[in-house]
């Protein structure tokens, strides 16, 4: 969609994208200089594949600072982006047939890459009543002699919704009651409203011995094009990864680690003019869009998405969110993202990293679009 919406912008047409999952701000000037300055000081040779001294030490501070538990320099292995460190993990840890617990709507790429590890999603659907969070009851009951890890994002891409320390506290008494692996993909740690993040490895050594967290500066930094993500595991689980990414790219680039070093040791003014902007936002496109007839959207509690239900706005002609999301880009000219792609037919997710303006316009088209189909 991002793309097909950047064709019809350069071909002269008003698209409003809200597809798009990364912040609309540019990285702060100090992260910049930063590596300007590496890029003069030499820091263009290769690094070690795990990561550079300087990166690592900034992760073992921020994790003890922000995260509330300790990583020895064994533990960090630094990759080409979150992404990347989740594909390690799935890498080393399963085994062709092992199953892995997904909470629907999740970010689709952890079933391609499940699937490209050789192993078996096992979905578990959580509803907009609980915010998108899970019951540790479900968890109990998909749990087979296959499961190897459950996948935990939160906050969450796409709906927003974040688990509370007692959730936490549950998942991670059953992952070590079963012996599996807590992959908690943390993100989006930093952007949030009203709502106190935990690590689920901050609960405990015995819970972070079985934890692969991953995290990274792309959304809290907007540094998305920097491509620096980063995992804390056990030394067993993270020598294999490093391993891993020693035959397949490497090291990530070695002056961006150095900016990354400086935005994790960046005073948190640096980032908060961008989180006092999403929360603005959050709230003008959570007010126009429950004016939408027919629409409904939780409350998120995190990252920069809106998960809009549709369902009413579905008809003979108009059968599913895949359809209509292209009948929007196409009529309306507003880029969305169709539910279905992340096991949830029936919504729409709309990222608001884009201005009060564009929010404003685009979701006055959307309601529009919907009152046409109607």
């Amino acid at each position: 969609m991002t793309a097909k919406a950047r064709e019809m912008k350069a071909a002269g047409l008003d698209v409003i994208s809200f597809a798009a999952g990364e912040p609309d701000f540019n990285t702060p000037d100090p992260i910049i200089a930063a590596a300007k300055q590496a890029l003069d000081d030499g820091f263009t040779k290769y690094a070690p594949s795990k990561g550079h001294p300087t990166l690592v030490e900034a992760i073992q501070r921020k994790v003890k600072r922000e995260n509330k538990f300790s990583a020895e320099a064994s533990q960090i292995v630094v990759s080409c982006g979150a992404k990347h460190s989740v594909y390690n993990a799935l890498q080393v840890l399963l085994n062709p047939g092992d199953e892995v617990i997904l909470f629907a709507p999740f970010w689709m790429t952890y079933a391609d890459q499940v699937a490209l590890a050789g192993g078996k999603i096992v979905v578990i659907t959580t509803d907009v009543e609980n915010n998108f969070c899970p019951h540790p009851d479900q968890i109990k009951a998909a749990i087979t002699p296959r499961t190897k890890a459950i996948v935990c994002n939160t906050p969450s891409n796409p709906t927003g919704g974040a688990w509370d320390r007692n959730l936490i506290k549950e998942v991670a008494a059953i992952a070590l009651r079963h012996n599996l692996t807590i992959i908690s993909d943390e993100i989006y740690e930093r952007i949030t409203y009203d709502h106190d993040h935990t690590s689920f490895a901050s609960l405990s050594k015995d819970v972070a011995n079985q934890t692969i967290t991953i995290l990274g500066v792309s959304k809290t930094y907007a540094m998305t094009g920097w491509r620096v993500g980063f995992t804390v595991s056990n030394p067993q689980i993270a020598a294999a990864m490093a391993n891993l990414q020693d035959q397949v790219t490497s090291n990530a680039t070695t002056f961006a680690q150095i900016g990354a070093a400086t935005a994790l040791d960046s005073d948190p003014s640096l980032v908060q003019g961008m989180i006092d902007a999403f929360t603005t936002r959050r709230s003008l496109g959570l007010d126009l869009i429950r004016q939408i007839p027919g629409c409904s959207v939780n409350d998120p509690k995190g990252a920069f998405y809106f998960f809009i239900n549709v369902k009413s706005h579905l008809n003979s002609s108009i059968a599913d969110d895949i359809t209509l999301a292209n009948h929007l880009l196409e009529t309306a000219h507003i880029a969305t993202v169709p539910g279905s792609v992340f096991y949830a037919p029936g919504h729409l997710r709309l990222s608001y990293a884009t201005s009060p303006d564009q929010i404003t316009e685009g979701i006055t088209r959307l309601k529009t679009a919907l009152a046409d189909l109607s």
